[in-house]
């Protein structure tokens, strides 16, 4: 094993919330209300569309807001790794990584292992440069047992329903995690920051039409039948947590200038972005509530 390479999960696609597209002439994050399952290919137009997606967009009238998968790990932290990240703007290279305590800097004199005040208290983090930055690994379908399809977010409510419903998963299962049949679900709300446009975020339950007790019962027989055949789960667990902790960086430099063009825009950009955010997400509900809002206040 190449030290100093993280040794990260097979990935054969990805799954997003939203897009990137050119308006005047600039790049900028376009949010959706709905999941995209695109291949690893981009072009100028944009990423290739998986086949799955259409598939799974079919069986749900067009729009794209659940997908059942399986977990690679019985860890969550494997299958969800959160931390918060600074990216260097200009190049795109990860300049540090931290978890809250302790954090992984690129210094002059090299990588570097220092303390870790979180954004709040870290003069390096002004102007949003630093944030939460989490990728979650999940199988759809049964083609490739190890291949999996990657979920990027740096939305807190993303992060923190993932975080919890993993490790409430895996106490339920008796730490049957990768077994169990569960559903990428697509889930939205508002806040006042948000000024009522629904904001949206990824969410794991159970798969539709199991209740928790068939759910429970379809991974025990799973686990059952993985050991009958030898399949050794501790140990896959086991090897990725050691690849993923043999780099200092999770990102390669095939995937950073993607990352930091659709999570880390510059000032100009969110602005931009949000004020597209507003307008594409207001719903003829809205529209028709305003309207009534006024003929009353004119009666």
């Amino acid at each position: 094993m190449l030290k100093g390479l993280a040794i990260t999960p097979p990935v054969l696609g990805r799954i997003s919330i939203g897009r990137v597209v050119e308006k005047n002439g600039k790049r900028l994050p376009e949010k959706d209300d709905q999941f995209t399952i695109t291949s690893q290919v981009q072009t100028r137009d944009g990423w290739l569309l998986h086949p799955l997606n259409d598939d799974l967009r079919q069986e749900q009238e067009g729009k794209l807001r659940s997908i059942p998968i399986r977990l690679l790990f019985n860890e969550p932290e494997l299958n969800f790794r959160a931390d918060y990240s600074l990216f260097d703007r200009n190049t795109g290279r990860p300049l540090c990584v931290g978890n809250g305590e302790t954090c992984k800097r690129q210094t002059e004199s090299g990588i570097q292992s220092l303390p870790c005040p979180s954004p709040d208290s870290c003069p390096l983090a002004q102007g949003n440069a630093c944030k939460p930055y989490a990728r979650l690994n999940v199988l759809i379908g049964d083609d490739d047992s190890m291949g999996s399809f990657v979920f990027r977010t740096t939305g807190f409510n993303s992060i923190r329903t993932l975080t919890a419903r993993l490790n409430y998963f895996k106490a339920i299962s008796n730490n049957l995690l990768s077994c169990l049949p569960l559903e990428l679900r697509l889930r939205g709300k508002s806040t006042r920051q948000s000024r009522g446009t629904p904001i949206f975020y990824a969410d794991i339950t159970l798969r539709e039409g199991l209740s928790m007790p068939d759910t429970l019962l379809a991974a025990k027989q799973l686990h059952e039948q993985r050991q009958q055949t030898g399949f050794n789960q501790d140990a896959l667990d086991h090897i990725a947590s050691a690849g993923l902790g043999n780099g200092a960086f999770e990102e390669d430099e095939d995937d950073i200038s993607a990352i930091v063009e659709e999570f880390y825009p510059t000032e100009s950009r969110a602005n931009n972005d949000l004020k597209a955010h507003v307008l594409a997400e207001r719903s003829l509900a809205d529209k028709l509530h305003r309207k009534a809002s006024a003929n009353a206040s004119n009666a």
